[in-house]
Protein backbone atom coordinates (compact mmCIF):
# COMPACT_ATOMS: atom_id res chain seq x y z
CA UNK A 1 0.00 0.00 0.00
CA UNK A 2 2.93 2.44 0.78
CA UNK A 3 4.79 1.76 -2.12
CA UNK A 4 2.06 2.11 -4.59
CA UNK A 5 0.61 5.41 -2.90
CA UNK A 6 0.77 8.34 -5.79
CA UNK A 7 2.03 10.23 -2.80
CA UNK A 8 3.82 8.18 -0.65
CA UNK A 9 4.42 10.42 2.17
CA UNK A 10 0.60 11.25 2.53
CA UNK A 11 0.13 7.59 2.03
CA UNK A 12 2.04 6.98 5.51
CA UNK A 13 0.84 10.02 7.30
CA UNK A 14 -2.61 8.21 6.61
CA UNK A 15 -1.28 5.08 7.83
CA UNK A 16 0.18 6.70 10.88
CA UNK A 17 -3.23 8.79 11.51
CA UNK A 18 -5.43 5.61 11.75
CA UNK A 19 -2.87 3.97 13.78
CA UNK A 20 -2.28 6.85 16.10
CA UNK A 21 -6.66 7.56 16.44
CA UNK A 22 -6.84 3.10 17.32
CA UNK A 23 -3.76 3.86 19.54
CA UNK A 24 -6.13 6.85 21.73
CA UNK A 25 -8.70 4.47 21.82
CA UNK A 26 -6.55 1.93 23.52
CA UNK A 27 -5.02 4.74 25.27
CA UNK A 28 -8.49 5.80 26.59
CA UNK A 29 -9.40 1.99 27.82
CA UNK A 30 -5.97 0.81 29.35
CA UNK A 31 -5.44 4.62 31.09
CA UNK A 32 -1.57 5.02 31.97
CA UNK A 33 1.07 2.71 31.92
CA UNK A 34 3.03 1.65 35.37
CA UNK A 35 5.09 4.19 36.63
CA UNK A 36 8.90 4.02 35.45
CA UNK A 37 8.05 2.30 32.01
CA UNK A 38 7.62 5.57 30.24
CA UNK A 39 10.91 5.45 28.76
CA UNK A 40 10.19 2.78 27.16
CA UNK A 41 6.83 4.17 25.46
CA UNK A 42 8.67 7.65 24.55
CA UNK A 43 12.37 5.45 23.04
CA UNK A 44 9.86 3.15 20.74
CA UNK A 45 8.03 6.49 19.52
CA UNK A 46 10.98 8.16 18.54
CA UNK A 47 12.60 4.78 16.93
CA UNK A 48 9.50 4.45 15.10
CA UNK A 49 9.47 7.21 13.53
CA UNK A 50 13.14 7.43 12.30
CA UNK A 51 11.83 3.57 11.30
CA UNK A 52 9.56 5.14 9.10
CA UNK A 53 11.63 7.82 7.73
CA UNK A 54 14.11 4.97 6.69
CA UNK A 55 11.56 3.44 5.02
CA UNK A 56 10.01 6.18 2.87
CA UNK A 57 13.54 6.79 1.76
CA UNK A 58 14.26 3.18 1.12
CA UNK A 59 11.42 3.43 -1.73
CA UNK A 60 11.69 6.41 -2.92
CA UNK A 61 15.46 5.58 -3.64
CA UNK A 62 15.54 1.91 -4.54
CA UNK A 63 13.11 -0.92 -5.93
CA UNK A 64 10.64 -2.13 -3.41
CA UNK A 65 11.56 -5.97 -3.90
CA UNK A 66 14.95 -5.24 -2.72
CA UNK A 67 14.82 -2.23 -0.30
CA UNK A 68 12.36 -3.86 1.37
CA UNK A 69 13.98 -7.09 2.52
CA UNK A 70 16.97 -5.91 2.85
CA UNK A 71 15.16 -3.43 5.36
CA UNK A 72 13.97 -6.34 7.17
CA UNK A 73 16.59 -8.96 6.91
CA UNK A 74 19.13 -6.48 8.71
CA UNK A 75 16.87 -6.91 11.92
CA UNK A 76 16.89 -10.11 12.91
CA UNK A 77 20.46 -11.08 13.31
CA UNK A 78 21.16 -7.72 14.60
CA UNK A 79 18.38 -8.70 17.09
CA UNK A 80 20.37 -12.26 17.96
CA UNK A 81 23.29 -10.52 18.65
CA UNK A 82 22.06 -8.04 21.42
CA UNK A 83 19.31 -10.51 22.89
CA UNK A 84 22.26 -13.12 23.31
CA UNK A 85 25.24 -10.56 23.99
CA UNK A 86 22.72 -8.03 26.63
CA UNK A 87 19.82 -9.54 27.48
CA UNK A 88 21.70 -12.68 28.24
CA UNK A 89 19.08 -14.72 26.56
CA UNK A 90 19.63 -18.24 25.44
CA UNK A 91 18.88 -19.54 21.60
CA UNK A 92 18.77 -23.51 21.05
CA UNK A 93 21.20 -24.31 18.45
CA UNK A 94 18.57 -24.94 15.33
CA UNK A 95 16.72 -22.02 16.41
CA UNK A 96 20.25 -19.35 15.87
CA UNK A 97 20.70 -21.53 12.62
CA UNK A 98 17.57 -20.54 11.43
CA UNK A 99 17.63 -16.84 12.64
CA UNK A 100 20.88 -16.75 10.53
CA UNK A 101 19.31 -18.19 7.48
CA UNK A 102 16.52 -15.92 7.22
CA UNK A 103 18.74 -13.20 7.80
CA UNK A 104 20.67 -14.69 4.66
CA UNK A 105 17.59 -15.42 2.44
CA UNK A 106 16.39 -12.06 2.93
CA UNK A 107 19.37 -10.15 1.95
CA UNK A 108 20.22 -12.43 -0.59
CA UNK A 109 17.00 -11.29 -2.34
CA UNK A 110 18.37 -7.91 -2.61
CA UNK A 111 21.72 -8.59 -3.92
CA UNK A 112 20.59 -10.92 -6.91
CA UNK A 113 18.83 -7.67 -8.28
CA UNK A 114 22.61 -6.89 -8.51
CA UNK A 115 21.90 -3.20 -7.70
CA UNK A 116 24.20 -0.86 -9.35
CA UNK A 117 26.03 2.01 -7.87
CA UNK A 118 23.37 4.89 -8.12
CA UNK A 119 21.64 2.32 -5.30
CA UNK A 120 24.09 2.78 -2.85
CA UNK A 121 22.08 5.66 -1.00
CA UNK A 122 18.81 3.16 -1.00
CA UNK A 123 21.14 0.32 0.17
CA UNK A 124 22.28 2.56 3.18
CA UNK A 125 18.64 4.01 3.22
CA UNK A 126 17.24 -0.10 3.92
CA UNK A 127 20.28 -0.76 6.35
CA UNK A 128 19.49 2.16 8.83
CA UNK A 129 16.16 1.16 8.41
CA UNK A 130 16.65 -2.57 9.48
CA UNK A 131 18.40 -0.82 12.28
CA UNK A 132 15.68 1.05 13.66
CA UNK A 133 13.62 -1.99 13.10
CA UNK A 134 15.95 -4.39 15.43
CA UNK A 135 16.15 -1.01 17.97
CA UNK A 136 12.95 -0.86 18.55
CA UNK A 137 12.09 -4.65 18.91
CA UNK A 138 14.79 -5.03 21.50
CA UNK A 139 12.64 -1.88 23.54
CA UNK A 140 9.12 -3.83 22.31
CA UNK A 141 10.50 -7.38 23.63
CA UNK A 142 11.44 -5.38 27.04
CA UNK A 143 8.41 -3.16 27.31
CA UNK A 144 5.94 -6.07 27.09
CA UNK A 145 7.49 -7.85 29.89
CA UNK A 146 6.65 -4.15 32.27
CA UNK A 147 2.98 -3.51 31.10
CA UNK A 148 -0.49 -5.41 29.17
CA UNK A 149 0.83 -4.90 25.41
CA UNK A 150 -2.55 -3.02 24.66
CA UNK A 151 -1.69 -0.55 27.24
CA UNK A 152 2.13 -0.07 25.17
CA UNK A 153 0.74 -0.37 22.01
CA UNK A 154 -1.52 2.11 22.73
CA UNK A 155 0.46 4.80 23.89
CA UNK A 156 2.85 4.20 20.86
CA UNK A 157 1.01 4.47 18.27
CA UNK A 158 -1.35 7.44 19.81
CA UNK A 159 2.02 9.28 20.15
CA UNK A 160 3.69 8.39 16.66
CA UNK A 161 0.86 8.54 15.05
CA UNK A 162 -0.64 11.85 15.25
CA UNK A 163 3.15 13.29 15.46
CA UNK A 164 3.56 12.24 11.37
CA UNK A 165 0.19 13.56 9.99
CA UNK A 166 0.91 16.60 12.13
CA UNK A 167 4.60 17.52 10.82
CA UNK A 168 3.20 16.29 6.85
CA UNK A 169 1.27 19.06 7.37
CA UNK A 170 3.29 21.78 8.71
CA UNK A 171 6.03 20.46 5.91
CA UNK A 172 3.48 21.17 3.29
CA UNK A 173 0.68 22.69 4.19
CA UNK A 174 -3.22 22.13 3.87
CA UNK A 175 -3.21 20.28 0.52
CA UNK A 176 -0.94 17.98 1.93
CA UNK A 177 -3.88 14.99 2.38
CA UNK A 178 -5.16 16.22 -1.17
CA UNK A 179 -5.57 12.57 -2.98
CA UNK A 180 -8.01 10.67 -4.68
CA UNK A 181 -10.20 8.97 -2.43
CA UNK A 182 -9.36 5.73 -2.99
CA UNK A 183 -5.74 6.50 -1.78
CA UNK A 184 -6.72 8.07 1.29
CA UNK A 185 -9.09 4.86 2.04
CA UNK A 186 -6.21 2.52 1.22
CA UNK A 187 -4.12 4.76 3.31
CA UNK A 188 -6.50 4.38 6.62
CA UNK A 189 -6.64 0.96 5.78
CA UNK A 190 -2.93 0.20 5.54
CA UNK A 191 -3.13 2.12 9.44
CA UNK A 192 -5.57 -0.80 10.39
CA UNK A 193 -3.47 -4.14 8.90
CA UNK A 194 -0.20 -2.61 10.40
CA UNK A 195 -1.82 -2.13 13.62
CA UNK A 196 -2.95 -5.23 13.69
CA UNK A 197 0.04 -6.94 12.32
CA UNK A 198 2.57 -5.19 15.26
CA UNK A 199 -0.08 -6.18 17.97
CA UNK A 200 0.42 -9.73 16.95
CA UNK A 201 3.86 -9.47 16.93
CA UNK A 202 4.01 -7.49 20.78
CA UNK A 203 1.66 -10.55 22.10
CA UNK A 204 4.48 -13.07 20.13
CA UNK A 205 7.05 -11.35 21.87
CA UNK A 206 5.54 -12.16 25.58
CA UNK A 207 5.61 -15.89 24.91
CA UNK A 208 8.52 -16.45 22.55
CA UNK A 209 12.54 -15.54 22.32
CA UNK A 210 12.75 -12.22 20.96
CA UNK A 211 15.36 -13.09 17.84
CA UNK A 212 13.37 -15.67 17.05
CA UNK A 213 10.03 -13.52 16.80
CA UNK A 214 11.94 -10.85 15.34
CA UNK A 215 13.01 -13.54 12.83
CA UNK A 216 9.63 -15.19 12.07
CA UNK A 217 8.02 -12.07 11.31
CA UNK A 218 10.47 -11.19 8.82
CA UNK A 219 8.85 -14.09 6.60
CA UNK A 220 6.50 -10.86 5.03
CA UNK A 221 9.07 -10.47 2.75
CA UNK A 222 8.58 -13.39 0.63
CA UNK A 223 4.95 -11.92 0.65
CA UNK A 224 6.34 -8.62 -0.49
CA UNK A 225 9.14 -9.98 -3.03
CA UNK A 226 6.22 -11.70 -4.54
CA UNK A 227 3.90 -8.67 -4.39
CA UNK A 228 6.79 -6.71 -5.73
CA UNK A 229 6.45 -9.41 -8.81
CA UNK A 230 2.38 -8.87 -9.23
CA UNK A 231 1.32 -5.55 -8.53
CA UNK A 232 4.65 -3.47 -9.79
CA UNK A 233 6.22 -5.85 -12.43
CA UNK A 234 9.31 -6.21 -10.75
CA UNK A 235 11.64 -9.63 -11.29
CA UNK A 236 11.42 -12.42 -9.07
CA UNK A 237 12.63 -15.55 -11.50
CA UNK A 238 14.18 -18.68 -9.81
CA UNK A 239 17.16 -17.03 -8.18
CA UNK A 240 14.97 -15.10 -5.85
CA UNK A 241 12.98 -18.32 -5.56
CA UNK A 242 15.85 -19.92 -4.43
CA UNK A 243 16.33 -17.17 -1.77
CA UNK A 244 13.13 -17.46 -0.60
CA UNK A 245 13.19 -21.60 -0.16
CA UNK A 246 16.22 -20.52 2.37
CA UNK A 247 14.25 -18.07 4.44
CA UNK A 248 11.20 -21.33 4.78
CA UNK A 249 14.10 -23.42 5.77
CA UNK A 250 15.18 -20.73 8.22
CA UNK A 251 11.31 -20.88 9.63
CA UNK A 252 11.57 -24.45 9.64
CA UNK A 253 14.77 -24.45 11.80
CA UNK A 254 13.38 -21.99 14.48
CA UNK A 255 9.88 -23.31 14.30
CA UNK A 256 11.40 -26.96 15.54
CA UNK A 257 14.14 -25.67 17.67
Amino acid sequence: MAHGAPDRVAGLALFELAAGVIGLVAVLVMGLPPAGTWWYIIASALLHLAYLGGLLASYQLGQFSQMYPLARGTSPWVVAVVSIVVLHQTLAVLELAGVLLVSAGLIALVFIGRPGRGQVPALFAAIGTGLMIASYTVVDGLAVHKMPVATYMGWVFMLQGFAVPLAVLLWRGPRAFDLPRAAILSGLAGGVVSMAAYGLVLWAQTRGTLAAIAALRETSIIFGAIIGAIFFHERFGPKRAAAAAVVVAGIILITTG
